[in-house]
Parts: structure tokens; sequence; C-alpha cells
């Protein structure tokens, strides 16, 4: 749930930005027990992920997800986070997060 919530922003950032920003390329693949997909922006965004249901058919069934997003900032430096979101909740990782 917390995943969906992340790149629904993330897309919804994506879709906010100005008109000259075009999908150069995006890819889904839907399956009952995982998916993957990715977007990238002529900006330099780009969104992956892969996720899979763990422990199918039991109480601790779960969905697991890897990714990364990266995007171009204003002062032209690329910030790529590179993530996990399973049981443990939702574990970024990047050069300019503060390791808590």
């Amino acid at each position: 749930m917390k995943f969906l919530i992340v790149f629904v922003a993330l897309f919804a950032l994506a879709v906010a930005a100005p008109v000259d920003v075009v999908v150069e390329r995006q890819e889904s693949d839907v399956q009952p027990e995982s998916f993957q997909n990715s977007l990238k922006l002529s900006d330099g965004t780009l969104i992956e992920s892969q996720g899979h249901l763990q422990n199918v058919g039991t109480e601790q069934e779960s969905l697991v997800v890897k990714g990364s997003y990266s995007y171009v900032s204003d002062d032209g430096v690329t910030y790529t986070v590179n993530y996990i979101a399973d049981e443990n909740g939702f574990q970024p990782q990047g050069a300019h997060i503060p390791i808590v």
C-alpha cells in the first residue's frame, strides 16, 4: 500500500510537470502474483519497479517491491533513490538521503 502511495505521488509529479516533458518510454507487465513497470520522461526522470507476492495463500501473504526513481533537479544534479518496500516498510537508499 505504501508503495502504491509513493508511486502515485511520483506519477502525479511527472504528470504535473511542464507541458514540454513527454513520455519517452512506458512499459508495464502485470501478472496475478507479480508486476514490472518503467516510465522514462524526456526531462530525465526514470521510474522502475518490480514486485511479487510472497507467502501466497497464507496469512503472512505480502507484497515485496524493489525499484528506483531518479530525476534531474533544478541545479542539474541527477538524484537517484533505490528502495525496497516489504513487510518491514519503505526502505529508501540514496547518496543524498541521510542514514539514520
